[in-house]
């Protein structure tokens, strides 16, 4: 098994990433506020505190670089 074709992989990965994130980016910047907020306080931040938004995200990513049917 090659490394080669590892980082090949990878690097298709991270070349989708911007396209992306325009077009998950109501749902980035809700994440962003709402860790800003979190973190804001005199707590800790805890895990979890934006799991919503996170898994919002998460989802939004996933469909974005899901291939198109057809």
């Amino acid at each position: 098994m090659s490394g080669r074709g590892v980082w090949q992989r990878a690097r298709a990965r991270l070349r989708r990433f911007p396209a992306a994130l325009a077009a998950c980016g109501d749902q980035a910047a809700a994440y962003g506020r709402c860790v800003a907020a979190a973190a804001a306080g005199p707590a800790e931040l805890r895990r979890d505190a934006c799991l919503e938004e996170f898994q919002a995200l998460r989802e939004c990513f996933a469909r974005a670089v899901r291939p198109c049917p057809g």
